[in-house]
């Protein structure tokens, strides 16, 4: 909890117990989490805090740069922590779940495509679709 608090001290946020309890509900999430879980998660200990509020927190925090905004092929958006690495995401057609990895060609790319093109990459975000294991066994059955 005392990091979390610091975290937000160090983007210049105001530490609120709603703030506090959203970043560590993302921090301590299994996989990747959309609003209404994390609404579910802080209402447990915070029982007064709205959906309105974790949906305008979680924008915060996206726009500061502690929380990534993926966005799976569904309606609604899913929220993790800012992760150290980049990574890629894997999701499954059939049961949605979503399996992350790194792969060297990303770096390779990253490399060589800016002096191609005259560009420069801020960022990138892959999602590849198909079938889990577990989905292509049921399937074959």
């Amino acid at each position: 909890m005392k990091a979390t608090k610091k975290t937000l001290n160090d983007r210049g946020l105001k530490v609120t117990s709603q703030r506090t309890v959203i970043l560590e509900a993302i921090r301590h999430s299994q996989g990747h989490v959309d609003a209404d879980e994390v609404y579910r998660s802080v209402h447990r200990s915070l029982p007064r805090v709205s959906l309105s509020t974790v949906y305008r927190t979680l924008q915060r925090f996206r726009e500061l740069g502690l929380i990534d905004e993926l966005h799976f092929g569904e309606e609604h958006h899913h929220y993790e922590m800012k992760p150290a690495r980049e990574h890629y995401h894997l999701v499954c057609l059939e049961c949605g779940r979503v399996t992350e990895f790194q792969y060297p060609l990303m770096r390779t790319l990253k490399r060589n495509v800016p002096e191609a093109h005259d560009f420069e990459i801020t960022g990138s975000e892959i999602t590849l679709t198909g079938y889990c294991a577990r989905c292509l066994k049921q399937k074959q059955m």
